[in-house]
């Protein structure tokens, strides 16, 4: 198993599993153009996050997007993690702890206070699997506003 930075030539793989993740775990349709456009932006563009990838012979098994957030209350970063998919054959095989291991790693390295994740209410094996890396649910609830179509 090989993690490393995804590049640009990742990015129609990476869009892929997007779709996957969001029909899976929210029962959303996504407009894969547009989410292949994001995914090229974060590749190309550090300030907006970056994307980890699992490789195995050279295929992709898994993904992570981390995203930024500065706490004025910490005076630290905090990483969001995002678009995290592991297509099911890979599933229950170690891909989303190794992952785990390397951003906890990075984020101790590069001074990150807090990493956090949202997931849908209804996803339970996604809690379960978070449970047992010992992230903690915290006693927010989650609000948005959309300001365009």
């Amino acid at each position: 198993m090989k993690i490393r930075n995804a590049v640009l030539r990742d990015s129609k793989i990476i869009a892929e599993n997007n779709l996957m993740l969001a029909e899976e775990s929210e029962n959303k349709n996504i407009n894969y153009k547009t989410v292949l456009e994001g995914v090229k932006a974060v590749i190309t563009d550090r300030t907006k996050g970056f994307y980890l990838v699992v490789e195995e012979n050279n295929e992709i098994i898994g993904q992570m997007m981390i995203t930024f957030e500065w706490s004025d209350w910490q005076n630290k970063n905090i990483w969001w993690l995002q678009s995290l998919f592991i297509p099911k054959p890979w599933r229950m095989k170690g891909v989303f702890k190794q992952l785990f291991i390397t951003i906890k790693d990075l984020a101790l390295k590069n001074n990150v206070k807090t990493l956090k994740l949202y997931v849908h209410s209804n996803n339970i094996k996604a809690k379960q699997v978070y449970h047992k890396v010992k992230m903690i649910k915290k006693p927010y609830d989650f609000y948005q506003i959309k300001l365009k179509p």
